[in-house]
């Protein structure tokens, strides 16, 4: 019994030595044939391109790569951004570089939704009134932001035409240049800004900039824009405020008459809930707010 064990045991070392042995022997083998280049010839012609070698382990992978690296000596290259300056000292960019512009903007685009449009006093009082009603995820947020934004469409559409015409149309024309074109579209939306911002806070944001200023067209981009937001948000909780006392006071009549009848364990929120929505149905709420806000702002 114990030779047997013996024996066993004699074969399995045996066994796992050669199988290192070969595996060894056969690694190293791989190796020297992955490192083997192929025998493929150059064109003598690529003067300057520097040499590619493909090894056979990445054929067999099928991961053979080309990198081409350095370019020919006689060859000028693709310019990726250039400027050239006109006889009248303006300048225009390659496309590239356009593109590159165009892409940094839209990254921008929603900050310049929100803030610079009449986008933020709708939708802060669109949400006062969904709690002033007392619904809590009715209509939803999504929603809200719809109605906002295709109301913001609404409200600074002769805006928007009056910078395509001014601006957008003229430089796709070449009429004018792109630093002309974006100086042109800053006056509707400028403009447009400093009708809804309050003297108030303009003049506190120009204080804190220490910009020294004789008229508000003066006044740069960078200290009209938390002005506006300032006004714009002051104005929405003034109509915020105006919308919340009729619900204010169902809620205070119904808690007053539920106390009278003894239910104090009667939320009256959920009571005055159908009265409110009754209320809001009967004065034709939507066209009222919604026109309202649209002829809020100065155009």
């Amino acid at each position: 019994m114990k030779r047997t064990q013996r024996l066993n045991l004699t074969s399995w070392l045996t066994t796992g030595l050669l199988t290192w042995l070969l595996s060894g022997m056969l690694g190293f083998a791989s190796l020297a044939f992955a490192e083997e280049p192929l025998n493929t010839g150059i064109p003598s012609t690529a003067a300057g391109a520097s040499s590619v070698t493909v090894t056979a382990l990445e054929k067999e992978q099928g991961n053979a790569k080309t990198i081409a690296l350095g370019s020919s000596s006689g060859g000028s290259g693709i310019p990726a951004f250039t400027m050239t300056t006109n006889p009248d000292g303006s300048e225009d960019y390659s496309i590239n570089l356009q593109i590159l512009a165009l892409m940094t903007m839209l990254g921008f685009l929603p900050a310049m939704v929100i803030l610079m449009t009449s986008f933020t006093r709708i939708v802060v009082v669109m949400s006062i009134l969904r709690q002033a009603m007392g619904l809590q995820q009715t209509p939803s947020n999504q929603v809200i932001i719809g109605i906002a934004l295709f109301l913001t469409f609404f409200i600074m559409a002769p805006v928007f035409n009056q910078i395509n015409e001014q601006a957008v149309q003229p430089y796709l024309n070449e009429q004018i240049s792109a630093r002309q074109a974006f100086d042109l579209a800053q006056e509707p939306m400028k403009a447009f800004m400093l009708k809804q911002t309050r003297v108030k806070d303009l003049e506190t944001f120009v204080e804190m900039s220490g910009a020294q200023v004789t008229a508000p067209e003066q006044v740069s981009m960078a200290v009209l824009i938390p002005a506006f937001i300032t006004s714009e948000l002051k104005t929405a909780f003034q109509i915020g405020f105006m919308l919340f006392l009729p619900f204010l006071i169902i809620d205070l009549v119904v808690a007053s008459v539920l106390m009278a009848m003894g239910m104090m364990m009667l939320s009256p929120m959920i009571v005055s809930l159908p009265f409110k929505l009754m209320l809001f149905v009967l004065v034709d709420g939507w066209n009222l707010i919604l026109s309202t806000l649209a002829g809020s702002f100065a155009l």
